[in-house]
């Protein structure tokens, strides 16, 4: 069994709850991670897109990271986002954070420069010399405006020790299923979308790191071992459950969308920081009619 085998199946890319002052409610971050580990997901994400990374300042990520590795207690791994568009920055962001009892990084691909394929590799490989802990490579082009394509991907996956996966939310099936094709045994695809994940899984894919997870996280990461055994049948009942869900929490942007879930759940606020908002009536309409339905 690999050794990276803890990270197949369902992370869940933890939101940041505020409360109405804006400051950040760890009451609120303590119950979204009590429910997630309960509904048996494989391991926690912090200071990813979804817990509203850019808005956050530098004192509050320390804060963040410590609260969660304290709540989460070893109960299961934690991850921790550390990118950006500055490589030495980046580089530097290793030093100053303290990453004890956190097990691996998810560093995204510099964004707004719009590095060159040749770039991009030469920023992974300095940072993974100087990283502590072994590094998930997070592929979101919709959000960086630059793709790494499955070649680099390859490459980093070949040549870096300790890159040992990606996160791939391109969304380009081609693209996905080559570096699945091609990728050293061990090297773990995980799908960033939560829509493909059943599609990503069947085509070879490892699990994935989700945003709907935070609300469902029971049915979600069922659904994703059901399809890392083979059980389609039952994936595809479980994706069908859930999968306007999904929709709807991406129809006016996220993380609100399953920020306004969570407190129709009751586990946490649906505040946001600036320059997000909460969704617009029509969404949250939505979504309580089929948050009214799912629970029936």
């Amino acid at each position: 069994m690999s050794k990276y085998s803890k990270f197949k199946g369902t992370g869940v890319a933890l939101v940041t709850p505020f409360l109405k002052d804006g400051s950040i409610d760890f009451n609120g971050l303590g119950k979204v991670i009590d429910h997630v580990i309960k509904g048996e997901v494989e391991y926690v994400v912090s200071l990813g897109t979804t817990g509203e990374t850019p808005t956050l300042s530098k004192e509050e990520k320390k804060s963040l990271i410590k609260y969660t590795v304290e709540k989460t207690d070893k109960r299961v791994p934690v991850v921790v986002g550390v990118g950006g568009n500055n490589t030495r920055e980046v580089m530097d962001t290793f030093k100053q954070y303290d990453l004890n009892g956190v097990d691996a990084i998810l560093s995204v691909s510099p964004y707004y420069n719009k590095p060159s394929q040749r770039g991009i590799i030469e920023h992974y490989k300095a940072i993974a010399g100087v990283s502590p802990l072994p590094i998930i490579i997070y592929n979101v082009p919709g959000r960086t405006s630059s793709n790494i394509n499955a070649e680099t991907t390859l490459q980093l996956a070949h040549e870096v020790k300790n890159i040992f996966a990606v996160k791939e939310a391109s969304g380009n099936f081609d693209q996905i299923m080559k570096i699945i094709k091609y990728k050293p045994k061990d090297f773990l695809v995980i799908s960033g979308d939560d829509l493909i994940t059943l599609p990503v899984i069947a085509s070879g894919g490892d699990g994935v790191i989700s945003v709907i997870a935070n609300a469902f996280p029971g049915e979600f990461s069922e659904m994703v071992r059901c399809a890392l055994a083979g059980n389609y049948t039952m994936g595809q009942k479980l994706h069908y459950k859930i999968d306007e869900f999904i929709r709807l929490i991406f129809a006016d942007g996220s993380p609100a969308g399953v920020k306004f879930l969570l407190e129709k759940m009751k586990i946490c606020s649906s505040y946001v920081r600036l320059p997000l908002v909460n969704v617009n009536a029509q969404v949250e309409k939505s979504l309580s009619e089929q948050l009214k339905a799912f629970m029936k």
